[in-house]
């Protein structure tokens, strides 16, 4: 029992008198006591938890987590997830206390009490809940909290419903407060719940994963944290500056300024001593890795986290930014601990940054870092499948692929880092010299003397990108020239040649930014990708039975094949979107920044005809020593998500490859937003390229160079899937006029051309299905079901990031 110091003032001379008490309550006399930020008391008996407020209208933070989770990527529901951070105070209402969240979106940061009113009042607040009060003693309030934590806060029914899994309902009498997780720290307490919830599964991905689908138990995680203390200083966020924007509404601000503020999210980090070049940091940000990581992942993932103090101490500081092993006795989700968790899964999956950030502010107070255990295991494949017959003499030759393996966990553990130190991704950066750790960057193997060359298949180091994140955030500036020094970082940046551009310009299929794309490499896009397809070419040339170890079943053989197969599938899709491409920034006015421009025409063809080249049956066929090494699946080795699909029954289909592969090309390439694009800029230049002269090229290469044998198999099959594609093109409610018109006067002249061979029955249908569409170019349903393209991403580096305010 604590003894807590009460001070009283006697007499005129208001001398102090320290008087030692215990807070008691009749209630919890015989139940166990956690003396913390707030006391609570654990009733056994009932199962049930009373916590002691001792202030009303103290804010605080209130988080939700999973401790343990279902363990499906698909669903989402991991181990160590954090779910929203929320500010909330207890207020009395008559005979209870209401745990009541302010709306922080809308603000008037005044000294004018009424006009701050006015604006709490226009906007609505939320109330968590409502606790009867149990018992009241010297101003303290005791409420039972139970119903609070043992309620499905972090939305796991919502989430199996959402993810087609089934109806799940929380049974209570399958729940239970979980002690050994249950604990309280003079700014924080912790409880831990076990949950249980029943119903009945209709999704694969959760019977996959649970003992008995009908009962679901995972384990919910709530914190009560104390407010950071005062100090922490805003910084205005710029939207050149990689890092994610804070924002709120501060309605009042002057007429003539915007009401939307923005702040950049960082720790908190001050040098002990600003005027000296170089300091140790005040407090320095530490983070800690799961102390359950295995080796040699666990010296990897400290290696690659390590790498962010090299940008920190080009800021002058000294040992700011440090990677440990979590403590024995450390909770993960204490909020005391910025953390990196090795997350386990049935299937391999993403990777995320997340943290829980004070909503005032946008200061973090927690980094949490989660990254999939099966991840590393798909750069082994990778480098399995490129190997020239790595296990032709022994069955121990995985030096070189785990070395590959583990340069991609560095990578994963600074990426992830990053994310929870503020920054976005920046996926530009592969086109300079690979100059940031927040890009997803795929291998880049290289042919030296005819061999393909693994050493420089991942950056080491942190990015010189990276380090002006770092100094945009984190740097020490005058407050008086703050807002200027800053513009000067980025001002250098540019002029040194770094560029920034984020997910909205990188991932939708129909982006146009020339140099932002997922899991590509090269300054120019397209002659990478012809670097890819000739490594892509070696590797299928050498490739054998002895890519897997001895006494392995050849359905193993054919898996590490997938990969290489679509091996240049992320740099087509960036090839893609060069076509119809823009160059562009994020730009403000008089920072001298490209605002926008069409990318020469000269570019544009080079990646056309490249992504045309991907569709030629010497890239897609796959040679008839390599179909023999593929017999139909051993019993016990179906096939799964990662595997080669067939419509040919239980054998190999050759055909239904080429035709994933040629549908991916055609996915990006004919994106409705691409082609009217294309119209556009043929308009503004009649030297540019334009949407015709782009169907021209693919009809040409794909129908007029005639093949034999396999090969015209593997073309015939490309040809129904660029007429499909056309033909959705022309029917997409989103295109202009001018699009359709295209596609129908070009359909109509291959539907000519076709017409007249009348020794064809395949061209002779062709022919059928364009006439067929031409009469009525609307609504187009495709009549083939494309086998859907084995799972790669996440390959290299992918992740979703998720910031909590």
């Amino acid at each position: 029992m604590s003894l807590k110091p009460v001070l009283l003032f006697l007499g005129i001379g208001l001398l102090p008198l320290t008087i030692l008490y215990s807070q008691n309550f009749d209630k919890t006399k015989s139940f166990q006591k956690f003396e913390g930020y707030f006391d609570f008391y654990y009733d056994d008996a009932q199962d049930k938890m009373y916590l002691d407020v001792p202030e009303l209208e103290k804010e605080f933070l209130y988080v939700n987590s999973l401790s343990s989770g279902v363990g499906s990527n698909d669903i989402g529901l991991d181990r160590g997830q954090l779910g929203g951070t929320q500010l909330v105070f207890f207020k009395k209402a008559g005979n209870k206390l209401l745990l009541v969240q302010p709306n922080l979106t809308y603000r008037a940061l005044t000294d004018n009490e009424l006009e701050k009113k006015s604006v709490e009042q226009a906007f609505a607040k939320s109330v968590w809940a409502g606790f009867p009060i149990v018992e009241e003693s010297q101003g303290h309030y005791l409420i039972d909290i139970t119903p609070l934590l043992m309620q499905d806060t972090h939305g796991v029914a919502a989430r199996l419903r959402q993810k087609g899994q089934g109806s799940y309902s929380l049974d209570k009498s399958k729940s239970a407060f979980a002690m050994e997780r249950t604990k309280a720290f003079p700014k924080n307490i912790e409880w831990d719940v076990l949950l249980t919830f029943t119903g009945s599964a209709t999704g694969r991905e959760l019977r996959s994963v649970t003992p008995n689908s009908s009962r679901v138990t995972v384990s919910q995680h709530h914190s009560f944290i104390a407010l950071p203390e005062k100090g922490y200083q805003t910084r205005n966020y710029d939207p050149r500056s990689g890092s994610y924007p804070f924002t709120y509404y501060d309605y009042a601000s002057p007429v003539q300024e915007p009401t939307i503020q923005r702040f950049v999210r960082r720790h908190r980090l001050e040098k002990k001593n600003p005027e000296a070049a170089v300091s140790e940091a005040v407090e320095p940000i530490i983070y800690y890795l799961d102390n359950g990581t295995p080796e040699p992942v666990r010296s990897a993932l400290l290696d690659g986290g390590r790498w962010w103090n090299q940008a920190f101490e080009a800021l002058g500081y000294k040992n700011a930014f440090q990677v440990r092993i979590l403590p024995d006795d450390a909770d993960p989700l204490d909020v005391r601990y910025n953390v990196i968790q090795w997350v386990h899964r049935s299937t391999r999956g993403w990777s995320y940054g997340a943290s829980v950030v004070d909503p005032r502010t946008g200061e973090i107070i927690k980094g949490h870092v989660s990254l999939g255990s099966l991840r590393i295991r798909q750069d082994f494949m990778i480098a399995q499948a490129l190997m020239d017959k790595p296990y032709a003499e022994r069955d121990d030759n995985d030096e070189t692929m785990l070395n590959l393996a583990l340069a991609r966990i560095r990578q994963l553990s600074a990426h992830e880092i990053g994310h929870t130190l503020g920054f976005a991704h920046n996926f530009a950066a592969s086109t300079n010299k690979r100059a940031s750790v927040m890009d997803y960057p795929h291998p880049q193997f290289g042919l030296v003397n005819g061999k393909i060359d693994f050493s420089n298949a991942y950056a080491t180091g942190i990015g010189n990108w990276d380090k002006v994140s770092v100094a945009y955030a984190y740097g020490s500036f005058s407050k008086e020239n703050e807002d200027e020094d800053l513009r000067a970082v980025l001002d250098k940046a540019y002029r040194d040649g770094l560029r920034y551009i984020t997910d909205q310009d990188a991932r939708p299929a129909g982006s146009a930014h020339a140099k932002a794309h997922l899991w590509d490499n090269g300054q120019n896009p397209a002659e990478e990708l012809e670097a890819v397809l000739a490594v892509r070419q070696k590797a299928i040339d050498q490739f054998s039975e002895y890519n897997v170890r001895k006494n392995r079943s050849y359905s193993e053989l054919e898996d590490v094949f997938v990969p290489l197969y679509f091996f240049h599938r992320y740099q087509t899709e960036a090839v893609a979107k060069m076509i119809g491409g823009l160059d562009y920034n994020y730009s403000i006015r008089g920072d001298g920044q490209v605002r926008v421009k069409t990318l020469s025409k000269s570019m544009q063809k080079q990646a056309l005809d490249q992504v045309l080249s991907t569709l030629q049956p010497e890239v897609l066929v796959i040679p008839e020593r390599l179909r023999e090494l593929f017999p139909p699946r051993s019993f016990g080795f179906s096939r799964s998500r990662e595997s080669f699909r067939s419509k040919m029954g239980v054998s190999f289909d050759p055909l239904a490859a080429a035709e994933t592969s040629a549908d991916f090309s055609l996915y990006f390439l004919l994106r409705p937003e691409r082609a009217n694009r294309l119209v556009l800029q043929k308009a503004s230049d009649a030297k540019q390229l334009g949407l015709n002269e782009v169907l021209k090229e693919l009809l040409s290469s794909t129908f007029e160079n005639k093949q034999k044998g396999v090969n015209a198999a593997v073309q015939e099959v490309v040809q129904w899937r660029v007429l499909d594609h056309l033909m959705g093109l022309a029917s997409d409610n989103e295109v202009y006029p001018q699009v359709r018109a295209a596609v129908v006067q070009e359909l109509t002249v291959l539907g000519k051309k076709l017409g007249n061979d009348n020794n064809s029955s395949s061209k002779t249908l062709l022919a059928s299905a364009i006439s067929k569409f031409i009469k009525n170019p609307y609504g187009h349903k495709s009549a083939f079901e494309v086998v859907k393209i084995p799972d790669g991403s996440p390959i290299g580096q992918a992740c979703s990031d998720a910031h909590f305010n």
